[in-house]
């Protein structure tokens, strides 16, 4: 059984297009990238894998147990950390996390103290447990926010853009952290539109953009596609004449874009070719 498994997944908000034909899954154990830039549909699918949004079309199950159908089931095996915090900033940290230990039905006092001592300390906030969180930094906040999402130890973590914006020393807890439950075999899905952020974390990455799924690899593979395929950008002074109808009967540039005095060439192997680099030379030289 995998942790998560997305089959067709739809989300329109009226005639917007949010999500389109999404299907994916994510193996017991294993830390899943969803890459994106902003609005491409990131948090949305979160929402839906965390019951919060019910989706327009297909389906989503979290250990096989479908969120729309069993909500409450699903939502007892994960934790939650969205990209804005949750936390109440009239309250203390500690305070904080005591009120998550009761939403999430850790009844036993001992077991929430507990849980809580460690979570605290792993985050490098023990010593603030008493202080309100009014008077916390962002990278404090957040790090409060993803303890508070683990206090129920959760077999499969969604974490949300979790390093944005962050210190270098919450970004490098974080990331012990994620690792470390990596280890321990609990799931880890992780939105971000950082790919270097999702090559040091993740197994595997799903690239999302405008709704849809563009690909599904190891980080390493997707990079090399990423670099083998990229667009080509020629500055010149002064721009020689007819030089945009020379570039377009090079048989591997597909497109040519005039930007200014620039020209760009989108998808455009690497390396360049011998008759890009004839051209160039040539301008060089005269």
């Amino acid at each position: 059984m995998n942790a998560i498994e997305v089959s067709h997944l739809t989300k329109h908000f009226g005639k917007l297009v949010a999500l389109e034909d999404v299907t994916f899954s994510v193996t017991q154990g294993e830390t899943f990238g969803f890459l994106g830039p902003n609005g491409a549909g990131k948090t949305t699918t979160i929402r839906i894998l965390t019951g919060i949004t019910v989706p327009t079309g297909g389906e989503a199950k979290i250990f096989g147990k479908d969120i729309v159908k069993e909500t409450i089931a699903a939502r007892k095996q994960m934790g939650i950390v969205h990209e804005t915090s949750n936390i109440y900033t009239d309250l203390t940290a500690w305070q904080n996390l005591m009120f998550t230990a009761e939403l999430y039905d850790i009844r036993r006092r001992a077991e929430r103290e507990k849980r809580g001592r460690e979570l605290l300390e792993l985050f490098s906030l023990w010593e603030r447990k008493d202080d309100r969180t009014n008077g916390f930094s962002k990278g404090m906040k957040r790090r409060l926010t993803l303890a508070m999402g683990l206090i129920n130890d959760p077999r499969l973590v969604f974490l949300d853009e979790p390093t944005s914006g962050l210190d270098v020393q919450s970004n490098l807890i974080i990331r012990d952290v994620i690792r470390d439950l990596n280890e321990r075999g609990v799931t880890v899905f992780l939105t971000t539109h950082n790919i270097e952020e999702a090559d040091l974390t993740c197994d595997r990455v799903a690239i999302i953009n405008r709704g849809k799924v563009a690909a599904i690899d190891s980080p390493e593979k997707l990079k090399k596609t990423i670099l083998s395929v990229q667009s080509v950008e020629i500055a010149l002074d002064p721009v020689p004449h007819q030089w945009e109808e020379g570039l377009g009967d090079i048989p591997t540039v597909s497109e040519v874009q005039k930007l200014g005095d620039k020209f760009r060439l989108p998808k455009t192997p690497r390396p360049l070719s011998p008759a890009l680099w004839h051209m160039l030379r040539g301008n060089i030289q005269g």
